[in-house]
């Protein structure tokens, strides 16, 4: 046997190298060099990510929250086209988060998908700015009240143009969303109760953070849409959009980055191809020679959550369908899957539900930036001498989210930890439930406002007329109140739920699905209004959201209709959320795959 001989040096790496702290081997930093415990994560890595927020959220929500005027003032669609272009943007925006989560997870990294999808944002947005600046690019201005002149909405190359840097926006947005939030979380050291803590609070203070752009832009930089030209918003956007990239690469020194792992969703379909394949096997046949497949759960399973927790080998009872995927075939080798993999698929398909059941909370989240704005259109817009621009009312949810946000980390939560002994607090599922009741009470607001809007309209005789209505726009702030407060409740529960309860593999892509929830809002919310007008006409009756003017639409009951919508749906959610057993492993609990799991506790 040869002999190794160890240098001073290289015996003094070796001593040394304990001292490092080294991450567990998944972690690297950005020169691709295993990250060291005291020099990368923390709360120092996770604050250029806040910052970087700011810039991201102000860049796409100062145009959005204004496009849907932009497109029916200057490209001359009419009030519900206009709202489904925004909606189906924004959606698409959202849905692709996706792609970007997905991306991060399976073949390159949070942190490079960042810096590609900044770059696209910005080259969207400066197509934009070209088309408002130069005259030519935009449809013939509009006379409405000269004959002869009547509106034609843009079309041909022009309209290639704005979609084209719409949608170059909404990939780059995509990417962002799918990136930003999981490279932030991927800071905190989950093993410690210190770690799981802070990283809690990184999801409170990205909302906060989200909040602050988006007040400089429904503020600022709509002001200077509506009184300098479009032209000043889009650039505004992408000057901030390219200041953003200088500042998250500042940070590279301090973070840890989480190497790709393949993809997982290639796992999950192995696992449920298995299951079936399996599952028939087993029922053609009583003479099938099967065994447990038990590698690999050890070293892996633990890692997920702490690595001196013991794990016992023996598959849960829900799902118990895909326990046979774990099951040896010798026919068929290659559908071998690890009791790791099924139990991870288990975990996947078990959040599925509570996802879907947000859907409906962000199609009432997606008329804030389209029929609420219309209605304040039409509305007396002035605080005395000042004149407020409709596309700037989500100021008032956008404040008491900046309040709300950091009341409830540091004051909401320790009580609740205090009350319940628990780690939490407050579950996931129980702030997700809340901001499902509170978007319940803003569609009955909503329509009630509506209905005082349109009787004032028509106690004037002004159902016709393009004047302001007599009527202050703060009352359609009150439904703003509401859901900005449902919105907060909601999307940062959705994502510190989906990163913690997905496997280590997929946390881009599950944290993603808060965004997917929202862009399936925005799209069910296009469908919902096509499916409303088709099916009022077909019985002979007025669409209720059809026309050029929003007085003759019949708003207040698309708004009854969602109220009621949202009410099923939040029934639904209860019997999916009481039914949830967490995954996550709290410190002195049993550890996740086992029945003593602790249930979800949804309070009502």
């Amino acid at each position: 046997m040869s002999s190794i001989t160890v240098t001073p040096s290289e015996a003094q790496k070796h001593e040394e190298t304990p001292e490092l702290n080294i991450w567990e081997e998944d972690y690297v930093d950005w020169r691709k060099r295993p990250a060291v415990k005291g020099r990368h994560g923390g709360m120092l890595a996770a604050s250029f990510v806040l910052a970087v927020e700011v810039l991201e959220n102000l860049a796409f929500l100062a145009n959005a929250s204004n496009l849907v005027l932009y497109l029916s003032k200057f490209m001359h669609y009419s009030p519900s086209g206009s709202a489904n272009i925004v909606t189906n943007f924004m959606g698409t925006a959202f849905l692709l988060a996706l792609l970007g989560g997905f991306l991060a997870d399976a073949f390159f990294t949070t942190y490079s998908i960042f810096l590609l999808s900044a770059a696209i944002e910005s080259l969207g947005l400066l197509i934009l700015t070209l088309q408002a600046h130069v005259p030519y690019l935009k449809p013939p201005t509009c006379v409405s009240n000269q004959l002869g002149s009547p509106c034609h909405k843009v079309g041909g190359g022009k309209a290639v143009m704005l979609f084209a840097g719409l949608y170059l926006v909404a990939l780059g947005v995509g990417g962002i969303k799918g990136s930003l939030p999981p490279h932030g979380a991927e800071q905190f050291d989950e093993t410690t109760f210190e770690g799981r803590n802070k990283r809690s609070a990184f999801f409170n203070y990205f909302i906060f953070c989200l909040s602050c752009g988006a007040l400089i832009a429904v503020t600022l930089v709509v002001w200077m849409e509506d009184n300098k030209g479009w032209q000043w918003g889009f650039g505004i956007s992408t000057l901030t959009i390219l200041v953003s990239i200088p500042i998250f690469l500042l940070g590279s020194p301090t973070y840890r980055i989480k190497t790709p792992a393949g993809s997982p969703i290639t796992t999950i379909f192995k696992v449920l191809a298995s299951a079936a394949f399996n599952n028939r096997k087993a029922k053609s046949s009583n003479n099938v020679v099967i065994s447990i497949s038990t590698s690999s759960v050890s070293s892996d399973s633990v890692r997920d959550v702490d690595e001196q927790t013991p794990i016992t080998p023996i598959p849960t009872q829900n799902l118990e369908f895909l326990n046979r995927a774990a099951m040896n075939n010798p026919n068929h080798p290659e559908l071998k899957c690890t009791l790791k993999q099924v139990e991870e698929a288990k975990v996947v398909l078990k959040i599925f539900p509570i996802f879907a059941s947000t859907i409906m909370l962000n199609c009432c989240l997606a008329q804030l930036s389209t029929f609420s704005v219309q209605q304040a259109a039409t509305m007396n817009t002035k605080l005395g001498s000042l004149k407020v621009p409709p596309a700037s009312l989500p100021v008032f949810p956008v404040i008491f989210i900046m309040i709300l946000a950091p009341t409830y980390n540091h004051a909401i939560v320790p009580i609740a930890r205090k009350l319940t002994k628990s780690e939490m607090g407050i579950t996931h599922l129980q702030r997700i439930g809340t901001g499902l009741v509170l978007s319940i009470v803003a569609m009955a607001v909503a329509a009630l406002v509506e209905t005082k809007r349109k009787n004032v309209a028509l106690k004037t005789h002004m159902l016709d007329s393009s004047e302001p209505l007599p009527i202050s726009f703060l009352w359609v702030a009150l439904q703003y109140l509401f859901l900005g407060s449902a919105d907060l409740f909601s999307l940062a529960g959705m994502m510190e739920f989906f990163f913690t309860e997905a496997p280590m593999s997929m946390r881009s892509l599950a944290t993603a699905l808060s965004w997917a929830s929202l862009a399936m809002g925005y799209y069910f919310s296009s469908v919902l209004v096509s499916v409303i007008n088709g099916v009022t006409k077909a019985c002979r009756l007025t669409p209720w959201l059809y026309g050029r003017s929003l007085n003759h639409y019949h708003l207040e009951r698309f708004y009854w209709l969602m109220c009621i919508l949202s009410g099923l749906n939040f029934l639904q959610y209860l019997f999916w959320a009481n039914r949830y057993t967490y995954r996550s492993k709290i410190a002195g609990e049993q550890p996740p795959f086992k029945e003593q799991q602790h249930k979800s506790d949804l309070v009502v």
